[in-house]
């Protein structure tokens, strides 16, 4: 996949993640973009060879979850 075609994928998951953070952490559109945009998550959602992109929203949540909780993500990389 492209980095293109990558990037506007996130552009559609990314505001899904934002919204389950702001429900479930009690934070503004602001905060809850500012702590997704700053996780490793993220980081690593952006590197196409990660596949993470094709997982599903709450699936992306609950490994940021993991990542607040624990300061590591632990995933399958067959998932």
């Amino acid at each position: 996949m492209s980095n293109e075609k990558l990037s506007a994928l996130l552009t559609m998951i990314n505001p899904s993640i934002i919204q389950l953070i702001m429900e479930n952490k009690d934070l503004s559109n602001i905060e809850a973009t500012k702590l997704f945009y700053g996780s490793e998550l993220h980081a690593m959602m952006e590197n196409e060879a990660s596949k993470l992109w094709h997982l599903s929203t709450l699936t992306l949540y609950e490994l940021f979850e993991e990542e607040l909780e624990t300061g590591n993500i632990n995933y399958s990389e067959e998932v």
